[in-house]
């Protein structure tokens, strides 16, 4: 009998400061301020709105290495987006929906400085992003051929056992080191109404999350970063995909 662990989600960090310029998550309102100055009510999606701060952050670089005649280092680039990121902050150019990614970020780029590596983040994000923006198959075909696909990359896939819920016990799944990737049958089928997913499926994976994560990409899937604490297999990371790919957290990024 193989048992879930009910463990708690990972939670968003409420609010960041320091001495010299303290941004607080009340310094954000769920209303943006538009190019024309008026106030709307926010409706975006965390989806829009991170995208929305990944191309806003490539515009503003370009636009400010544009004005230099010298190319910029790298921690002059970060530099820069940190201070950006701060001034965003305090005009409520985004919503609080991100607010926990922007002070995150700032923290990274003052104790890391080029290391935060944020032009490469915001690539990223852009990226991945953008790519599943309009997605070229259902999510019920997507998970379909990235479960086929994993199991002819010599992965070992198992869909085909359903777990009780018992909050006492790991399934441990014997093997040789192979990388893995198990989903319950139950949740494969009963969270999917047709083609259409309308609950978060959780996929327990052992082995490369960036290969993974990617495959899931080039289905039009985001991932969640893994969580090791909510597995219910042991030595497994739970990984999840939701509804419309609106996870409401950044998504596991695979070229950072």
């Amino acid at each position: 009998m193989v048992a879930a662990i009910q463990a708690p989600l990972l939670q968003y960090t409420l609010f960041y400061s320091s001495d010299d310029n303290a941004l607080s998550l009340n310094d954000l309102s769920d209303t943006a301020i538009q190019p024309n100055g008026v106030n709307k009510v926010q409706t975006q999606t965390y989806n829009q709105a991170i995208l929305a701060v990944a191309e806003a952050a490539q515009i503003a670089l370009a636009e400010s290495a544009a004005k230099q005649k010298a190319k910029r280092t790298s921690a002059q680039e970060s530099h820069f987006l940190c201070a950006w990121l701060v001034e965003m902050f305090k005009v409520k150019r985004f919503p609080k929906i991100v607010a926990n990614d922007i002070s995150g970020w700032i923290t990274l780029a003052r104790s890391k400085g080029a290391g935060a590596m944020l032009p490469q983040l915001f690539d990223a994000i852009a990226t991945q992003y953008r790519q599943v923006e309009k997605p070229a198959i259902s999510q019920h075909q997507a998970v379909q051929e990235l479960l086929a696909e994993l199991e002819t990359d010599d992965w070992f896939v198992i869909a085909d056992s359903a777990f009780s819920n018992e909050p006492k016990t790991k399934l441990k799944l014997a093997g040789n080191g192979q990388s893995s990737l198990v989903v319950c049958e139950d949740q494969l089928a009963q969270h999917f109404e047709g083609d259409k997913l309308t609950k978060a499926l959780p996929i327990y994976v052992r082995g490369d999350e960036k290969h993974f994560a990617q495959k899931a990409l080039d289905k039009g899937l985001l991932v969640s970063p893994g969580n090791k604490k909510t597995s219910m297999i042991k030595h497994h990371k739970t990984y999840l995909i939701a509804p419309n790919n609106q996870l409401g957290e950044l998504c596991l990024l695979v070229s950072i």
